[in-house]
């Protein structure tokens, strides 16, 4: 059976897969800047026989056509870039990067699909179809690297009949699986206010205009666009995380900037919440005699798993792990730019368990502790190659 026989195949490149993921590891390198990292994966698929095109700067997208008589074409995404963060584990594979970690499981995710390209290259002369495969940059920055993958081509000659991505969870046990159908992931916008006022001596506020104060207000006033402007059934979340102020105890000065973002799981409500928020904070700044400037970096769109697609690939992931294996999962508020992808073909994102706390391993992404159960990689790479096998008609 298929199963058996891609499971195999993913035990033996199992040690292999790890040495992927721990030399990527390693060397972490930021959004747009993966040039190693392309590198080492373009070496990679050299050795697979696996032919490879430069895209999107540091992208790299290849191809696998099965030698029977299919068209079916699914592509597989896997993002390569890291995040601006000084790893605390003490691991052989640790990063040598000083303030550079892979800490949101990218690495785990290029070494998954360079292994789920060997599967399907060894398997080629017993498939038809085509199967694209994905190593994309810059997830983690605007524009996103998945927006300019497809802006340079990524889903086209030939245009793929479904996408598939996957993502580490830390919050799932190794050896199981998250996947929902619909909406799954939020729009991202990043909010820039600059609150304009009169700077002066603290003990004289008649002969300031207060840009603290005005500041304040309109962080308290924009929270009602959640709670009073938004539909209570669209989830929406607006939070602030970083205001400065560089004035003194008792010196107030002449500008406040606020740093938040804007998450939604509708475009008209995201357009009209962005007019709203705008209109909102600068007659608050006016009204008590100073100015706001507001701009707002528009992010990934929300990311939704198509129906009908995301019901078979629930099929296959039961068929390979086990229903006992696959779990629900709820809604999350967080973005990736996996969304564009989801925006303009049919897609499915999914979790990979990676958890395991007997071996200490617990900690959540974007974290200096972050790491995963290597078991993990063994049903990661096999299962993309089974879904990917299934949808191609194989």
């Amino acid at each position: 059976m298929l199963r058996e026989l891609i499971r195999d195949l993913s035990g033996k490149i199992h040690g292999e897969v790890i040495n992927y993921r721990r030399f990527l590891h390693s060397e972490p390198e930021l959004s747009f800047e993966e040039y190693a990292t392309s590198a080492y994966i373009k070496r990679r698929l050299d050795e697979m026989k696996i032919k490879w095109e430069a895209i999107a700067g540091t992208g790299v997208l290849a191809s696998i056509k099965g030698d029977l008589q299919l068209d079916t074409v699914v592509a597989l995404r896997a993002d390569i870039d890291a995040l601006p963060i000084t790893e605390l584990n003490e691991v052989t594979y640790k990063s040598k990067k000083e303030g550079l970690m892979h800490a949101c499981g990218h690495d785990v995710h290029a070494a998954s699909l360079l292994g789920t390209a060997k599967i399907l290259q060894e398997l080629r002369s017993e498939f038809g179809g085509t199967v694209k495969l994905m190593f994309q940059p810059g997830e983690e920055k605007l524009p996103g690297g998945a927006s300019i993958m497809i802006r340079e081509g990524a889903l086209k000659n030939p245009a793929p009949d479904a996408v598939i991505g996957q993502h580490v969870m830390p919050s799932l046990d190794v050896g199981k699986i998250g996947i929902r159908s619909g909406k799954y992931m939020a729009s991202t916008d990043e909010l820039y206010i600059t609150v304009k006022g009169k700077g002066g001596h603290g003990a004289l506020p008649q002969q300031n205009i207060d840009s603290v104060v005005i500041a304040a207000h309109i962080i308290i006033a924009l929270q009602q666009i959640v709670s009073r402007v938004a539909d209570p059934r669209m989830p929406t979340v607006l939070s602030f995380g970083k205001v400065s102020a560089n004035g003194a105890t008792n010196v107030i000065p002449d500008e406040v900037k606020i740093e938040g973002t804007f998450r939604t799981f509708d475009e008209e409500w995201r357009t009209q919440a962005h007019s709203t928020m705008k209109k909102m904070a600068e007659s608050i700044a006016e009204g008590m005699g100073g100015r706001c400037e507001f701009t707002i970096a528009k992010g990934y769109p929300f990311l939704v798993n198509e129906e009908k697609l995301t019901a078979e690939v629930r099929k296959y992931m039961q068929e390979y792990a086990g229903s006992e294996n696959v779990i629900d999962i709820d809604m999350w508020m967080t973005g990736e730019d996996f969304a564009y992808y989801s925006q303009a073909a049919d897609a499915c994102f999914y979790r990979i368990g990676i958890r395991n706390t007997d071996k200490g391993i617990d900690s959540a992404v974007h974290t200096p502790t972050f790491d995963i159960d290597e078991d993990a990689l063994a049903l990661s790479t096999g299962l993309m190659a089974y879904i990917a096998l299934k949808k191609l008609g194989n």
